[in-house]
């Protein structure tokens, strides 16, 4: 839609833990829970400035304290909830400092559980350092290969967002 964006509230488990203990010192599913709610339950700024939610795995399986599901939240709102499907980042053999994204082997099953869930849209991301003799010639290749096989894999879906490089 014209003049709204994709909030990226796919954050992991991991990185949300990392904010929440620096900013409130301590940590528990129940605030990450709390926090995503409260984005998620803010109707009227969801449905004039976001078009569509990605999620994390966590996020599509919450609900809300009142046991509403957070993707129907989201639905209400007049958005689209999406899911990130890649499963992070692995050193790429060979490539000293370089990645590869993981997660094709199991893709379609996720998705089509995913769908299941209402997930309507993909995202699958790649990163790629650039400098220093970076990236190599197998480093494209390799995450081209995922970026790629993604929206083969993301026929169910809506949409397939990829994003990938980082300088």
């Amino acid at each position: 839609m014209p003049g709204k964006g994709i909030l990226a509230a796919d954050e992991s488990s991991a990185t949300i833990q990392k904010r929440f203990r620096r900013h409130q010192g301590g940590e528990h599913r129940g605030h990450r829970r709390d926090y995503r709610e409260l984005l998620f339950r803010s109707t009227q700024a969801m449905r004039e400035h976001v078009s569509g939610v990605i999620l994390f795995d966590e996020t599509l399986r919450q609900k809300a304290k009142d046991g509403t599901p957070l993707v129907k939240l989201i639905e209400e709102a007049g958005t689209v909830p999406g899911i990130k499907v890649d499963l992070g980042a692995k050193p790429l053999p060979a490539c000293p400092g370089e990645t590869v994204t993981e997660g094709l082997d199991g893709l379609a099953g996720r998705l089509k559980e995913y769908y299941g869930l209402g997930a309507r849209f993909a995202k699958w991301r790649a990163v790629i350092d650039i400098g220093d003799g970076k990236p190599s010639h197998s480093c494209i290749l390799a995450n081209a290969h995922a970026l790629a096989a993604t929206p083969r894999s993301a026929r169910k879906l809506t949409s397939c967002r990829s994003s990938s490089l980082r300088c």
